[in-house]
């Protein structure tokens, strides 16, 4: 029942009928307009109602002097004013009857002064009174990609392909870059939102309702912050208990605990607390953007994989040693495990590839079947992957050695070879591309993979740690 009602609660958030920017202008620059060309370039498909005093019109839509005289019901404002106007404008919204304002207007409780801090409060009790939420202040809102919102005044209206992951962010500029780095890595959002300084609805409310939504698989978040940690801690754990939530603490150190209070006025305890927090409630904890992101490729991506065992092969084409060294000193390092593989299958690949220039354990250097043809390496993989003991096989596919031995045509077949072994049997596959001087060529390869729902990373470093939250998330499940 509870569930339900968080899911009746946050309707006409994530997915409201119309939406008025107040703060738009007949000015094609300014940011309430940004917003409104943002709604239109992603197609939101409900009324979108720019407002000022001024009146007029931007891109082709009338401006309304007040939000009053809107002629339909508006769910969902954003706000782009003044912050001394924000309490007579709140007055306007409960005239409306409107159910959610995101105020994108900073320098509140952030600007660290006694009158910012108690307007907030008197924001927050007139809200409350006449049963209005609130996101922010000092934030971007809401993000739908099913229901065309798009993430901040983006006149471009990026959106993405609609998914299962969810995010939490307390950042703005982490939420757009969560947001770009989706698109460009195929990690495909059902709702995400960057809630600022959290007075009303913060990140316990947003993580309970990404709990509740069938919609969302994986969780991330990024926080700074709270003012309620046994609230926010009880909110994980819910999460936690059905779904991965991976969370990056932002505001770690004395420094960014202090850019911390500046940014979103949050008050940040101690990392250690806030590790042992993330632990307790069965939650990952990752320290960068880039690996929240690989996490959340690689949970959106193998879905509730479990298993510990790891197979390595490198040296596709040549220069496997070193890599296949490397790789085991990574893999081993980030807590996986690199079984040896079982004499039947090293005898197998013994008979395949011959023993000079090979190494046959795990990892495995498969240099030699340049010698044999791409038919070879493809058993190779084959041969690795029935091994019993091996669940999850990671391939160190490195374009700019491969174009140096192969023609594009046997690229392009030994990636459609990934794509088809892949689809026919139920071992993960994960690959790891390393940047080198073929880049587009590299990033084509890339962009086909990840469609083909295979994760892919740039070092062998973050593919093993990203491998290392799946496992450590559902091994204790």
């Amino acid at each position: 029942m509870l569930f339900k009602e968080k899911l009746k609660e946050f309707k006409p958030i994530f997915y409201p009928k119309s939406i008025a920017v107040v703060g738009a202008s007949s000015q094609e620059n300014k940011m309430g307009s940004r917003w409104v060309k943002g709604l239109i370039s992603a197609g939101f498909a409900g009324p979108v109602y720019p407002v000022a005093s001024s009146g007029g019109t931007v891109w082709g839509l009338k401006i309304f002097p007040d939000l009053k005289l809107i002629p339909g019901e508006v769910d969902y404002v954003i706000a782009s004013i003044p912050r001394q106007a924000v309490l007579e404008f709140l007055d306007d919204c409960i005239a409306k009857r409107v159910k959610a304002v995101q105020f994108f207007t900073a320098g509140f409780s952030e600007a660290g002064k006694a009158q910012w801090r108690e307007l907030e409060q008197q924001m927050l009790r007139k809200a409350r009174e006449n049963g209005i939420r609130i996101i922010g202040p000092n934030c971007l809102g809401v993000y739908c990609p099913e229901h065309k919102i798009p993430c901040g005044p983006s006149p471009r209206g990026k959106i993405g392909i609609s998914g299962s992951v969810g995010f939490v962010s307390q950042s703005g500029s982490i939420a757009n870059k969560l947001v770009e780095i989706g698109i460009a890595r195929h990690i495909n959002y059902s709702e995400g939102v960057s809630f600022g300084n959290g007075i009303d609805l913060d990140a316990s409310n947003f993580l309970q309702y990404l709990a509740a939504d069938s919609k969302t698989a994986v969780v991330g978040a990024y926080l700074e912050g709270t003012r309620n940690g046994r609230r926010l801690f009880s909110a994980m754990k819910e999460v936690a208990k059905t779904k991965p939530l991976v969370i990056w603490k932002g505001g770690r150190t004395e420094v960014g605990a202090q850019a911390a209070m500046s940014h979103t006025g949050s008050l940040a305890s101690s990392a250690a607390i806030w590790s042992a927090a993330i632990e307790q409630a069965g939650a990952i904890e990752v320290h960068s953007l880039e690996e929240l992101t690989d996490s959340l490729l690689i949970f959106q991506q193998l879905g509730r994989y479990k298993g510990g065992n790891v197979a390595v092969i490198g040296g596709l084409a040549d220069g496997g040693g070193g890599i296949s060294v490397s790789a085991g000193d990574t893999c081993m390092e980030a807590g996986l495990e690199l079984p040896a593989l079982s004499s039947k299958t090293r005898e197998q690949l013994t008979n395949l590839l011959g023993e000079v220039g090979s190494i046959l354990h795990n990892p495995v250097d498969a240099s030699a079947a340049q010698f044999h043809g791409l038919s070879t390496l493809f058993q190779t993989i084959e041969l690795v992957a029935e091994d019993p003991i091996i669940e999850l096989l990671l391939i160190q596919e490195d374009v700019d050695v491969l174009l140096a031995y192969s023609s594009g045509e046997e690229l392009k077949r030994m990636n459609d070879f990934f794509v088809e072994f892949r689809n026919r049997q139920n071992k993960p596959l994960v690959l790891v591309l390393p940047p080198g001087s073929a880049e587009p060529e590299r990033l084509s390869i890339e962009k086909m993979l990840l469609e083909a729902s295979i994760p892919v990373f740039c070092t062998m470093e973050r593919a093993a740690r990203a491998i290392m939250s799946i496992n450590k998330y559902f091994s204790s499940r």
